[in-house]
């Protein structure tokens, strides 16, 4: 959800160099935005624990850097900051006591977009912009193994991403099932995106059972997958990496959510919403349990099964 805002301060001050620091496998998200370094940092091996931070101080002031926009504030970057102290430093609102009352029910309604506050970070270092600001990519060739994969393919393309990080924010797969089967019979193709061992497996299964699927689960770059993303008229997602990377291509995105919620802030950019289909309420009333999925009381594990596949399939009816 980042590299919007990193864009669209990019176009509003295209004087003003930004060295990002992530892991190194995120780098092709900024690959279009020419004022950005991507600095590739390992925190699991060369900058791990207290010495490891400040390893990474001492590589941050040899980018000769003015100010830090830190967009986590998390221990570590505390830690960062405290290395870092003749640094200007603007950090990121969590916005913690509004989703708090929000997750404990006292408050049911959209809270401030996250764009908006990792926007609001940089806004704090004296920039003004408006998000307003952002172009998705221009659309990039695909790759010659892509063609060859999408050789007599049907358009539209439709991409789905059915899994997420917990199963309380992911659609069944028979469900799923049931919603490919009906795109297969139309005059379409659905792409499978997916990442793991175990998910691979699954979607390979899925494309030997119903006719117009392919999956590109681990065969591809994410710089790939990307511009692949380009090429769709529609990505049907969880509450997920997916969907935000499909709004990053400029992709209309239909997500399903469990017992997360669009309202706690983290709706994909630019998408409506009622692009957003959402567990019932009625049945289920203490949702959102938790902002990423993580926590729920007994029961609703299984509250996104409440969305029908009718609906799931009349929406992506709808918005193509």
């Amino acid at each position: 959800m980042t590299v919007p805002v990193v864009a669209a301060f990019s176009e509003a001050h295209p004087k003003i160099k930004i060295s990002v620091l992530t892991k190194q496998q995120f780098a092709p998200l900024f690959a279009h935005i020419s004022t950005v370094e991507v600095v590739g940092v390992d925190l699991k091996k060369e900058f791990k624990g207290f010495f490891g931070l400040f390893r990474l101080a001492k590589k941050i002031k040899t980018l000769k850097v003015d100010a830090v926009a830190d967009l986590h504030n998390v221990l570590r970057t505390k830690v960062l900051s405290f290395f870092l102290p003749k640094h200007q430093w603007s950090i990121l609102d969590k916005a913690r006591t509004e989703k708090r009352l929000l997750i404990s029910g006292q408050k049911f309604e959209p809270l401030r977009p996250m764009i908006e506050r990792y926007a609001d970070v940089f806004r704090g270092l004296g920039f003004d912009f408006s998000l307003g600001n952002f172009q998705s990519p221009k659309p990039q060739p695909l790759s010659k193994e892509m063609e060859i994969l999408l050789k007599d393919k049907n358009k539209p393309y439709i991409g789905i991403a059915p899994f997420a990080a917990y199963a309380s924010k992911t659609y069944p797969l028979e469900k799923i099932k049931h919603v490919i089967a009906h795109l297969s019979k139309v005059e379409c193709t659905v792409i499978l995106f997916g990442g793991g061992k175990e998910e691979i497996e699954k979607l390979t299964h899925i494309t030997t059972s119903y006719p117009n699927v392919i999956s590109v689960a681990g065969q591809f770059s994410l710089q790939d997958e990307l511009i692949l993303m380009q090429q769709l008229s529609l990505m049907l997602s969880m509450d997920s990496g997916n969907a935000h990377m499909a709004a990053l291509m400029g992709v209309k995105v239909l997500t399903l959510w469990g017992v997360t919620h669009p309202f706690s802030g983290f709706k994909p950019y630019n998408q409506p919403l009622k692009y957003c289909l959402v567990a019932n309420r009625e049945k289920f009333p203490k949702i959102p349990t938790s902002v990423y999925g993580n926590r729920y009381p007994k029961g609703y594990e299984k509250a996104i099964e409440t969305i029908s596949e009718e609906s799931v399939i009349a929406a992506i009816q709808k918005l193509l």
